[in-house]
């Protein structure tokens, strides 16, 4: 290798890695509380199309991993898939590129055609399963300028990282729970009550919920000084106990409702048995 390789492996390794709905512990956290509330049809459905060997949560973190291939599908055409974009509270439209909102329509579709092949419909089953959970993060819900708060600098009990960051990830592992440990907990807190309230197949209705809480998680102008671009300390907010505290039950529920509505969400499409295309 020679030291021109090696020069840009150390720059590309400085680069920031795109921000991941809820992270790993979240979405198969949202899996598998679905898992526990689909119906024996969407079960096996399910089984017939993953196969044997793969899991709901499994599948859930499937469409981020994949962000390392290098392939075009995977760098430019499939990033706008993960999050949608609007101002208010209301969804408008997609835009040309497409949203998370556009996909997961288009997706939907492909499980339900009988004509599609088996491995398009796991790329939509798995690909439903994750954005399901990314448009109950509110952050994946964002308003103009800020990418969802990738750009919103943050210290996290004294650390620099993104307002993004904190929700995808940070907020969910603050506890240090296995992603079964946290979904046992979420699950034992669910009501029946709250499995009527929340089973909702309108991804319109979990879009404008997320952006009306998308707009209180946003910090106070803080003190915590971080080095800005030119190494000159910038003040920033500093989110440790206050924070975890307030929107801790918040990023709970989030992940509770995404869990459930997936499972609404696949029951629906599977309702009525499909033939499935030979391997």
């Amino acid at each position: 290798m020679n030291a021109r390789s090696l020069l840009l492996i150390a720059a590309l390794a400085l680069i920031p890695s795109p921000a991941l709905a809820w992270g790993k512990t979240g979405h198969r956290v949202v899996a598998a509380i679905a898992d526990t509330q689909l119906s024996g049809l969407a079960r096996a459905h399910i089984e017939q199309i993953l196969g044997p060997g793969e899991s709901l949560d499994e599948a859930a973190n499937w469409p981020d991993e994949m962000r390392s291939d290098p392939a075009a599908f995977w760098q430019k055409t499939a990033t706008p898939w993960h999050y949608v974009t609007l101002n208010g509270i209301i969804y408008d439209h997609a835009p040309p590129e497409g949203d998370a909102l556009e996909a997961l329509a288009r997706f939907s579709k492909t499980l339900q055609n009988p004509n599609a092949s088996l491995a398009d419909k796991q790329l939509a089953l798995r690909f439903i399963v994750h954005l399901i959970g990314d448009l109950h993060q509110p952050l994946h819900v964002g308003k103009c300028c800020d990418k969802g708060g990738n750009e919103v600098k943050v210290t996290f009990f004294g650390k620099p990282t993104n307002l993004h960051a904190v929700w995808d990830s940070q907020l969910v592992d603050d506890e240090q729970l296995s992603f079964t440990e946290l979904a046992a907990k979420l699950e034992r807190h669910i009501s029946s009550q709250d499995v009527v309230k929340w089973w909702d197949i309108n991804p319109r209705d979990w879009i404008s919920e997320s952006a009306e809480i998308r707009d209180s998680v946003y910090p106070k102008p803080g003190t915590s000084a971080v080095k800005g671009a030119k190494g000159k300390d910038k003040k920033v907010p500093d989110l440790s106990y206050s924070y975890v505290y307030r929107f801790t039950p918040v990023m709970e529920r989030r992940l509770s409702q995404s869990g459930v509505r997936l499972a609404a969400y696949l029951n629906a499409i599977f309702a009525e048995p499909q033939p499935l295309p030979a391997r």
